[in-house]
């Protein structure tokens, strides 16, 4: 039990707790920002798959979605807003409150 006297369970963050997006935000903690090509990399998954989810945690807020160029070259960028920073802190401060017991 917590403080608070629920489950730590509660204070798992549903746009977050998927496998996929969790992957991806857990990838952009570790940055100011990152180019698409180097998250899908990372994670492993198709660029349909990170554009759609990318887009899912865009709506919720937590990552911000740039694009831009490189010379003639279309690119886009990901990054954590601070909402998603503060998101996936209090995700994990959940998920080790869970494993503790």
């Amino acid at each position: 039990m917590t403080a608070t006297g629920g489950h730590a369970r509660h204070r798992l963050d549903d746009a977050i707790h998927a496998p996929v997006r969790f992957s991806i935000v857990a990838a952009l903690s570790k940055v100011e920002n990152a180019e698409f090509a180097a998250v899908r990399d990372a994670v492993e998954l198709s660029d349909s798959v990170l554009s759609k989810q990318a887009a899912q945690l865009e709506a919720v807020g937590y990552v911000a979605i740039k694009k831009g160029y490189v010379g003639k070259r279309p690119r886009t960028w990901l990054s954590l807003t601070a909402e998603g920073r503060k998101a996936f802190e209090a995700h994990l401060a959940a998920l080790r409150a869970i494993a503790e017991g």
